[in-house]
């Protein structure tokens, strides 16, 4: 009789404590022998070393940090520009809608900006997107008129943005009366976009003559409800 093959038998004995207990050896008791193994190896390496030797491994070790670290930082980088890849505001017309919006926004965030050249609060809207589109570059912003995007869409719901991600309109605000109409900031515009998720915060470049904080707009001090409208219409 083998005491060490695992046999029934063999169980009933340690059971009854004629046969000691079997220790089992998992995976992870493998690993940290390995592990403490090659550490008392590379101690004793370590300790046969004199001190010039000791100061050249020193200086190789900082390198390889410095390296992992800068292939790091490299590879956040490459990933950060894959993204940013868009940085205005694009006037795209009714045929363009479903290609440039539509499935567009299944990898991107896309503020839609419905507007008329007439409208005074409209040419606040483009303004304050053509900025926010240099801050943002991973979000696509576009412009379309009005009545292109919905027929007979009425010149008093301007402006109105429509805001997609996933391949569907997730957010829309029709008119900027919440935000004081023409004394609406581009703030406002921001806040509101970063609430719903369609900019993200950690990606924001300051404009040029800006300070990383943020601009020097004040609060116009105004909250009111936004107006909405069935844009069950819109094209997809």
């Amino acid at each position: 009789m083998n005491p060490d093959e695992d046999t029934e038998w063999n169980d009933i004995l340690r059971k009854h404590g004629i046969l000691p207990q079997q220790i089992k050896i998992t995976q992870n008791d493998i690993y940290d022998t390995a592990v403490a193994r090659a550490q008392e190896e590379e101690s004793k390496r370590l300790e046969q070393l004199d001190l010039d030797e000791l100061k050249e491994l020193e200086d190789e070790e900082d390198d390889r940090v410095l390296e992992q670290y800068r292939q790091q930082r490299l590879a956040e980088m490459q990933a950060q520009q894959s993204k940013e890849k868009y940085g205005s505001l694009e006037h795209i017309s009714e045929p363009d809608y479903k290609r440039e919006v539509t499935e567009a926004s299944k990898d991107s965030w896309i503020v839609v900006h419905l507007f008329r050249e007439s409208i005074p609060e409209c040419k606040l809207m483009n303004r304050i997107l053509s900025e926010l589109a240099q801050q943002y570059r991973a979000t696509k912003f576009v412009k379309i008129i009005s009545v292109e995007c919905i027929h007979n869409y009425p010149d008093a719901n301007l402006p109105t943005l429509l805001v997609y991600g996933e391949g569907d309109m997730k957010n829309q605000l029709v008119r900027i009366d919440r935000f004081g109409g023409m004394r609406t900031k581009r703030r406002d515009v921001e806040k509101y976009l970063k609430d719903i998720g369609a900019i993200d915060p950690s990606m924001r470049r300051p404009l040029p003559g800006e300070s990383e904080e943020g601009d020097d707009e004040s609060d116009n001090g105004e909250e009111q409800q936004s107006a909405y409208f069935d844009l069950g219409r819109a094209r997809s």
